[in-house]
């Protein structure tokens, strides 16, 4: 059983068994481990026990404790971690601590037999920490076995959802698992069957007890028969009677309760070959094999899980551009039927939406796609120079120019010229430009001809371009010519799950740059999770990416939290897992009132728009509005 070794309260070595789901740590009498001290808050710590794993987190911010002297606030604690908390080590074990065995009565103790299984136990325990080959590891469990308790065979039979969870990809139903039918007709199969001489067991089946290994999967307990066609328990057994057994032992593999299989070893020519002590040397070989099962088993889980995940984000990706709400769905609808052609597109959308990516969609998707996709941002170039950046200049137009220079619609010929910002473009220029999409021809600076470009032309911004017009600042007979396919970009925050979908996409692709080995299915955190959720992302992608990438240089612990996003929610406060799981009544409740508070912006607080859009009863959104009233109120009284 887990537990920490630590000195107790009266100076002398204490234990603690972990048998919780959830364990406290912390000064607190009611805490389930209670530790005392100055540096030791009341509530300091929890450990908290997933499937195949154990983490410790503090129990708030001020709250640390540390690992290899390193200060932390959340960890995955391994076996054989020491943890200090407020001045206290504890030192964790991931299994029992066993007593030196006691002989037989009348038997003289050997010391040197407990000391070469724990040798061995050593010697596989390094085993599992290296990588390696799977089906060597298992065989190499056995072979261990065998010649620690001087069996002439041994076997590792699993149930048969675990050897189908470790089976290997390559693997043909051609070893020791394809036989025994009665074993299977129970739910297990023989995994590796090993003999004296580190070989293979031929029929392995016909050399297994059915009734024993009944005894072990129904009472769940190890046993050990020193003469299994004498004892009174299986004498009328058909298959010890046929196999006429002498010695056997027969552990099961418990990993917390559940049971993965069992070990089972044997002698048919050694009557009383095994005692206490070598049955409790093979639990303990047993313990750790049931840990390394579970382990891989929850590893190859986590593969097909991650595999999954990218087969699914294969499902929810338009080229490079990744997102399944109905929003996205019609942008990547109108890019599909406007790709096709050389008509002018208006891309519209909020800072970091992804302008950039639809523009490249549309070209990689047409005809042009194997031509030049030329980016001009143009916010970004000083407006005595766009002139020349766009058409070019011939040498000596002006000072510095220098030689002959094409500008970026030339060199977007037979492609795609994409103009970024384009609210931003000085107002002679627009005139300029306008002219360019008229007569498909541009004119050099300090040049007196024109020259043909065949460029297509897809154009963004973030501004609302029709109040630019109304305010003059933009040419309303150029927003026509540029808007002449629409394409609406919505803002992270109304795609709902597609903010997840992102952000596992980027943990994939940033996690091996920046060194952290994370599966991206369950690299966030219940409170990271329900942040990003919440979250306004006045950013976008953008900030989203840089928040992801901030949280994997930063984090500690194998997932990514709140904290680590530095994400606030819209209530100014900080998310934690506390508040990640709601009741669900709470949760719609909460949601309705943003998403309504969201459609009131948008509609610049008219009401009746509101409920018209949202498809209620005006009087609907009046008690909306009342009781945010009253909410406010109380919360400022």
């Amino acid at each position: 059983m887990p537990h920490f070794q630590y000195t107790g309260p009266n100076g002398q070595p204490a234990r603690f068994a972990i048998v919780r789901r959830l364990t406290s740590i912390g000064a607190s009498s009611e805490c389930h481990l209670v530790l005392t001290g100055s540096e030791v808050a009341p509530t300091h710590c929890t450990l908290i026990h997933e499937p195949g794993r154990y983490k410790l987190e503090s129990a708030q911010r001020s709250t640390p404790f540390y690992v290899r002297g390193k200060k932390t606030r959340s960890h995955e604690v391994k076996h054989g971690d020491v943890v200090v908390v407020g001045g206290h080590e504890l030192v964790f074990s991931a299994v029992d601590a066993t007593a030196e065995p006691e002989a037989p009565q009348g038997a003289a103790k050997d010391p040197k037999v407990p000391l070469e299984a724990m040798r061995q136990l050593q010697q596989f325990s390094a085993l599992l920490a290296r990588p390696a080959d799977l089906e060597a590891l298992l065989d190499e469990l056995i072979d261990q076995v065998v010649a620690m308790t001087r069996a002439s065979k041994g076997f590792l039979v699993l149930a048969m959802g675990e050897s189908e969870a470790l089976a290997a990809p390559e693997a043909n139903g051609s070893g020791p698992g394809a036989d025994g039918g009665e074993l299977k007709g129970r739910g297990y199969e023989i995994r590796v069957a090993r003999n004296l001489e580190r070989q293979p067991v031929d029929d392995p089946a016909e050399l297994l007890s059915d009734n024993i290994i009944r005894e072990v999967i129904t009472s769940r307990k190890a046993q050990i028969i020193s003469d299994a066609y004498a004892d009174e328990r299986f004498r009328s057994s058909l298959s010890v009677m046929n196999l006429k057994l002498c010695s056997v032992m027969c552990v099961p593999l418990l990993v917390r309760g559940e049971l993965l299989g069992l070990i089972y070893v044997g002698n048919d020519n050694v009557r009383d070959l095994f005692r206490a002590e070598q049955l409790e040397l093979l639990t303990i070989f047993g313990a750790q094999a049931a840990l390394f099962i579970k382990n891989a088993q929850l590893v190859g889980a986590l593969r097909t899980e991650s595999a999954a995940l990218a087969e699914r984000l294969e499902h929810v990706k338009f080229g490079e551009i990744i997102g399944s709400c109905p929003q996205m769905v019609e942008v990547y609808n109108r890019v599909e039927k406007v790709a096709s052609t050389d008509i002018t597109v208006l891309v519209n959308g909020e800072t970091g939406t992804g302008k950039e990516l639809i523009a490249r969609e549309i070209h990689n998707r047409s005809p042009r796609g194997k031509g030049p996709f030329i980016t001009v941002n143009c916010g970004a170039i000083p407006e005595n120079l766009i002139e020349s950046e766009l058409f070019g200049h011939v040498k000596g137009a002006f000072t510095g120019a220098v030689a002959n220079q094409i500008g970026k619609f030339q060199a977007a010929d037979g492609g795609t010229i994409f103009l970024d910002e384009i609210g931003e473009l000085p107002l002679q220029l627009q005139v300029k430009l306008l002219r360019v999409l008229q007569e498909k021809q541009i004119q050099r600076v300090g040049e007196a001809k024109t020259t043909a470009i065949d460029a297509r032309v897809v154009a963004a911004t973030n501004r609302d371009l029709l109040e630019e017009v109304k305010g003059g600042r933009f040419r309303e007979d150029l927003y026509f010519r540029l808007n002449v396919i629409g394409i609406l970009l919505p803002p992270l925050r109304e795609r709902g799950d597609d903010v997840l979908l992102i952000a596992r996409y980027l943990i994939s692709r940033y996690a091996k740059e920046y060194g952290r080995d994370v599966d991206p299915a369950k690299a966030l955190s219940p409170s990271g999770i329900n942040a990003m959720m919440r979250f306004g992302w006045p950013g976008n992608i953008r900030q989203l990416e840089n928040h992801i990438k901030k949280a994997l240089v930063l984090a500690d612990g194998p997932q990514l939290t709140a904290a680590d996003l530095d994400l606030e929610l819209p209530d100014g406060k900080a998310a934690t897992d506390d508040d990640a799981v709601l009741p669900l009544a709470e949760a719609r409740d909460r949601w309705q009132r943003e998403y309504i508070n969201r459609v009131l912006a948008l509609n610049g607080g008219n009401r009746t728009k509101t409920a018209r859009d949202l498809g209620v009863d005006p009087r609907t959104i009046f008690r909306h509005l009342e009781k945010e009233a009253s909410d406010a109120r109380e919360g400022g009284g």
